[in-house]
């Protein structure tokens, strides 16, 4: 939940007056290039406190109460190259597990069915620089399942991948059972999906099902590309 809550950042304000109760179990966030689409994201899941306002999930405070969001968010990063921290795939699946508190073997137990699960235990001792970055890509999606978060936070997740890796990807997303927070620019990976945000200019601009939202957003990203778009962007 979050209740009027603004972000400022070098005296730039980013986000304001956000009020949002987020309870489906799909949906979808929507915006130009610096309608502060990350930003929401990175509030929701702790990673920045905001600058007015409170932001609570399951009545925690998460830029405060990091150690209980591990169960409760995961977040995936557009870019894996942001999100990887160890040399090798087994490193990196197990880490989380141990912020979880896991033993090192139950970790290393857990994170081999993990990567069984998903036909992937050759992976196992490769250096994640021998990934491409789609597999790059799913091995940070499998670090973020592996600690079996209730909602998982998706920033802009097929950028920069063929359409064969965002085909499986979309296969997986689609049948997890955690809720999903989507940032995306394309309304079609969004069919299905119980609610849409649209932000513009780091406010609400319309928020609702999306046969509702989503015409709309199109209608108007069409007829920005039609003028200058880009003209009324800061120096």
């Amino acid at each position: 939940m979050l209740e009027n809550v603004g972000l400022t950042v070098a005296s730039r304000v980013i986000l304001s007056g956000l009020t949002l109760t987020l309870t489906e179990a799909r949906i979808g966030i929507v915006g130009r290039n610096g309608s502060g689409k990350t930003s929401l994201l990175r509030l929701l899941s702790g990673l920045v406190p905001p600058s007015s306002g409170t932001v609570r999930v399951d009545g925690l405070d998460p830029a405060r109460a990091r150690k209980a969001m591990l169960s409760r968010l995961g977040i995936l990063f557009q870019n894996p190259d942001h999100q990887i921290i160890f040399p090798t795939v087994a490193e990196e699946l197990s880490f989380g597990l141990h912020q979880q508190g896991m033993t090192k073997s139950a970790a290393q137990t857990a994170m081999r069915a993990m990567l069984a699960q998903h036909g992937r235990s050759h992976w196992e001792d490769r250096p994640v620089t021998a990934l491409s970055q789609g597999q790059r890509h799913f091995l940070c999606l499998l670090s973020v399942l592996a600690m079996k978060p209730a909602t998982i936070l998706l920033d802009e997740p097929f950028a920069g991948l063929d359409l064969p890796t965002q085909s499986r990807l979309t296969r997986t997303f689609d049948a997890l059972p955690q809720r999903l927070i989507l940032i995306t620019h394309d309304p079609a990976a969004l069919a299905g999906y119980d609610r849409i945000i649209w932000l513009e200019e780091g406010r609400i601009r319309a928020d609702g099902p999306p046969s509702t939202i989503l015409p709309d957003f199109t209608a108007e990203m069409a007829r920005l590309g039609e003028v200058d778009a880009d003209t009324d962007l800061p120096d």
